[in-house]
């Protein structure tokens, strides 16, 4: 019999497929516009999707699969696909969070699968921003893994029948930046960043930065879900979007390395990312929908189409790499123009 921690896994894959069309109603990148320029005056030979975030991590494309699940047996299942079709695109791929391997060693096996279903392929392993060293260091050798994401989650925790209530992770993170040998990748899990959080990731030496904005599945929305002391529905809407905390994270381009994610459905969502700023684009949300919707050979399909579709997009925007996207032009619309404004932010 499986754990009740294993069974809140198998209820956050199951919340996030049934609110998974109700999350995407809006697409936040609506907000962003590129302008066309007629004459790119390239061949698509000359575009290349590779992408370095320093020399030992190198991403075969601009875009990964990102943080979804692990830990009982139904999320093994999505985890062997999963790690199968990074395998075979050569996309790079972050674990759920690993701390029920850690707990409970039933669980260990449906991390261990993403490894063996790719095991020259760069993966992130994933654990809390609380973390110890000693289980962080546990938790990249389960996976051989390439990076660590730490994920940040205060309003899903407060929003979780049995989450955390304290919150005290800036030193426990310089900690782990310090004695940790891969590289350390702070990520929210939906709600976005402001410029003040990330200057203070700076200040304890993070170099890796996943912004990870409102848009795409909403964790509050689905600890809310599983509530039922309390009712947290006035939280739908909290956070950042991804547009905006791009915008925030773009007086750091030159001290961080900026990922996003949080609402990211289409190649284009990609590109506008990348001018917005982000070095790599993770997709969880909508990769998982289409598998456990149409299954394991359309998410194959959507894949080698996103694959095509991006190196196009490049094509179309005048550069020859993902890194080159922050010198196309855009304009934003005057919600996310006042947005700016507001908050002070310098368009580079």
């Amino acid at each position: 019999m499986e754990s009740s921690h294993a069974h809140r896994k198998d209820e956050h894959v199951s919340l996030a497929q049934k609110y998974y069309n109700a999350a995407h109603t809006v697409d936040e990148f609506d907000q962003v516009r590129i302008i066309h320029r007629s004459f790119p005056e390239k061949s698509i030979d000359d575009i290349s999707l590779q992408t370095c975030l320093n020399k030992n991590l190198i991403l075969d494309t601009p875009f990964y699969i990102e943080a979804m699940t692990g830990g009982s047996d139904k999320t093994e299942q999505l985890n062997r696909q999963l790690a199968f079709l990074a395998a075979k695109h050569h996309l790079a791929m972050a674990s759920g969070s690993q701390s029920i391997a850690l707990n409970d060693a039933n669980a260990i096996s449906s991390f261990k699968i993403i490894r063996e279903e790719n095991p020259t392929g760069i993966i992130f392993a994933n654990l809390s921003a609380e973390t110890s060293v000693t289980r962080a260091n546990q938790a990249i050798e389960m996976l051989a893994a390439n990076a660590l994401e730490l994920h940040v989650n205060v309003a899903q925790e407060l929003t979780m029948p049995e989450g955390s209530r304290t919150f005290r992770w800036l030193n426990n993170i310089e900690k782990l930046v310090n004695q940790l040998t891969v590289p350390i990748i702070v990520k929210e899990v939906g709600f976005g960043m402001d410029k003040q959080t990330l200057q203070q990731l700076v200040d304890v030496g993070v170099k890796y930065v996943n912004v990870s904005g409102r848009g795409g599945t909403n964790f509050a929305q689905i600890e809310n879900r599983r509530n039922h002391d309390n009712q947290f529905d006035d939280l739908k809407s909290w956070g950042q979007t991804t547009p905006e905390s791009l915008l925030e994270a773009q007086q750091f381009n030159q001290k961080l390395t900026i990922f996003a994610s949080g609402g990211i459905s289409s190649p284009v969502d990609v590109i506008k990312s990348g001018i917005l700023g982000a070095n790599a684009v993770g997709v969880a949300g909508y990769f998982l929908h289409v598998l456990m919707t149409d299954g394991i050979d359309a998410l194959d399909t959507v894949l080698s189409n996103w694959e095509t579709e991006v190196q196009r997009l490049l094509l179309l925007c005048g550069v020859n790499k993902f890194q080159e996207l922050p010198s196309v032009p855009y304009v934003l619309s005057a919600e996310l123009n006042n947005y700016t404004k507001q908050r002070g932010l310098k368009r580079l």
